[in-house]
């Protein structure tokens, strides 16, 4: 099957408490970007439009490589989260995930994770998306998680990120800042973009776009990301 639902690796798991499963969220789990979709549900069209020009300039500069994505993505924050409080973001969190659910999630996705929790593994999301953001997609799936923290002050987001944007290196760092040493689990890991690379390195089991329809395993650069280790 392409999608893997029926793969031997994913349902046929060994039931092993020091088993450590971890899901990338946008891309992997989902079948889209899910951040800018909530900005845009939270804030509405007009006043999402309306900062989404503050952006411009930004997003050309990353293309032309002389802004990071992570300095992109601090702009972003800044623009749309500085001076907001935190219990309206978390509450539009709530309702995004209630009414996007369906159309965000990858059916095959959620039978992995639901196998994974089955199995008797630890199973947490590891996203560079805000973790305030994707709470209520973890509570749902019953699962643990860590994304990219934003700073707070009296209840309100300063709109910076507290910390480091949560991918790339940062996602191991997190993940072991969390659990201790990764090389004490068995790990699987999902992953969709260069984003993902060291988590899946670090993985006995890395899976490239495993939910994704054919292309994602035509194309999979794992022996690439498993050079990342040498």
């Amino acid at each position: 099957m392409t999608n893997g639902v029926g793969d031997q690796m994913v349902n046929d798991v060994v039931n092993n408490s020091n088993s450590l499963s971890v899901f990338d969220f946008d891309g992997t789990l989902t079948k889209r970007d899910s951040f800018v979709p909530f900005l845009r549900f939270a804030f509405g069209n007009r006043v999402f439009a309306r900062r989404l020009v503050r952006l411009v300039v930004p997003a050309l500069k990353c293309i032309g490589r002389r802004v990071t994505r992570d300095e992109l993505k601090e702009v972003l924050i800044h623009t749309f989260l500085t001076g907001i409080e935190a219990k309206w973001v978390e509450q539009k969190a709530i309702e995004f995930c209630q009414k996007y659910w369906t159309r965000l999630m990858r059916p095959s996705g959620l039978i992995a994770v639901a196998s994974q929790v089955n199995s008797g593994a630890i199973v947490t999301i590891c996203s560079a998306s805000p973790a305030m953001v994707l709470k209520p997609f973890a509570d749902r799936l019953g699962i643990r998680l860590i994304g990219t923290n934003l700073e707070t002050q009296d209840g309100m987001l300063t709109g910076r990120i507290s910390g480091h944007n949560c991918r790339c290196a940062q996602k191991v760092a997190r993940l072991e800042a969390e659990y201790g040493p990764l090389a004490s689990y068995h790990l699987r890991a999902w992953g969709d973009t260069r984003g993902d690379y060291e988590m899946l390195a670090a993985a006995q089991e890395p899976y490239w776009r495993h939910f994704h329809n054919g292309g994602g395993k035509r194309h999979s650069p794992i022996a690439k990301i498993k050079g990342i280790r040498k």
